[in-house]
């Protein structure tokens, strides 16, 4: 009994002086802001595209991406927590008569803590065009358009940092902290994901190449994808601008359901890559900060004759101001949570 008393009086005196100690590292690497709201325009775009070929010949290799735009908004952060709200601009979307129409929806929300990061989306993709492998005279147009296909995209991604007392992933990705000097940090990445395609003919053909011979009647596919990656991330500090970079590289399992030679359904599982890579460079003062960022993700799945690759990637453009928090602004969102 005495052991245990002496325990609780040592822990009662150590761990609050190491807390401090941690505190006042992090507070010679990192700035917060707990008396400030922030607000910012935005410009941003999402895109999920894909590849498909036979794995003997990739001469026939065939490139899907949608027709979209940007999108511009307003960002917040209030009571601790980010919100953005966009809507599609036509800039950049490019004329429905060469490249189709597509109907995007992209939901994403995104939660930053002092050494943990976690994005949740769902995207939902109609209308791609792919290159024109046999143009000519019989077939002048340089892009096919294909209105049947269709890509769904739901999933989360995870990201922990192991050195939360002197590098923040706050302050290059949503600016609710400030990095004081350079400093990067071990990471790993998990993802949890299912995606879906389908398509009322093949997506690919065997005009494609003559030497085609993977499954001619792959116009249905999915796959649950789980993956672990670890990585590293770095930011150069001068004065207040920053650069970020963040690279994830591993093994991902996939669960696979395709149609096969035969029409029919087949399953599968395949153990290939995932790659996470991530960019941020801007400004972060006291008051006005702001920057570009670029995040893209890619798979690459080999199942049958198939090799079948799909990426992702967002680009976002921002400048925005920190206010003093008055009256109810002051509040935090887990004050509202029993």
């Amino acid at each position: 009994m005495l052991r245990v008393i002496a325990v609780w009086i040592v822990c009662g005196i150590c761990l609050p002086k190491l807390q401090a100690q941690t505190d006042s590292l992090r507070d010679k690497y990192i700035q917060s802001f707990p008396d400030k709201f922030f607000l910012w325009p935005v410009l941003k775009k999402r895109q999920q595209s894909f590849e498909v070929d036979n794995r003997e010949d990739q001469i026939g290799k065939l490139n899907y991406r949608p027709n979209s735009s940007f999108n511009a908004g307003v960002g917040m952060y209030l009571f601790e927590v980010g919100i953005e709200l966009t809507f599609a601009v036509p800039i950049d979307e490019r004329s429905s008569n060469t490249y189709g129409a597509s109907d995007v929806r992209d939901l994403q929300a995104n939660f930053l803590g002092k050494n943990w990061g976690v994005d949740l989306y769902t995207q939902k993709y109609s209308g791609f065009y792919v290159p024109n492998l046999n143009q000519g005279a019989s077939s002048p147009d340089a892009f096919i358009k294909r209105s049947d296909v269709e890509l769904r995209n739901t999933g989360m991604n995870v990201l922990h940092s192991f050195n939360k007392e002197k590098f923040s992933l706050k302050a290059a990705y949503n600016y609710s902290e400030r990095q004081l000097k350079s400093a990067g940090s071990f990471i790993i990445t998990g993802t949890l994901n299912t995606f879906q395609l389908q398509a009322d003919s093949t997506v690919l053909p065997s005009v494609s190449s003559p030497f085609t011979t993977a499954t001619p009647t792959f116009r249905h596919f999915r796959y649950t994808a789980l993956s672990v990656a670890p990585g590293y991330t770095y930011s150069l500090i001068y004065k207040s601008f920053f650069l970020n970079g963040v690279v994830s590289l591993g093994p991902a399992h996939y669960w696979l359901m395709y149609t096969g030679k035969d029409g029919n359904e087949q399953y599968d599982i395949s153990i290939n890559t995932f790659a996470d890579v991530r960019v941020a460079l801007g400004y972060n003062g006291e008051r006005i900060f702001g920057g570009m960022s670029f995040i893209t993700q890619s798979r690459n799945i080999y199942f049958d004759e198939i090799q079948f690759a799909n990426g992702s990637y967002t680009f976002k453009l921002m400048v925005g101001y920190r206010f003093r928090e008055v009256g109810i602004l002051k509040k935090r969102a887990k004050d509202y949570i029993p």
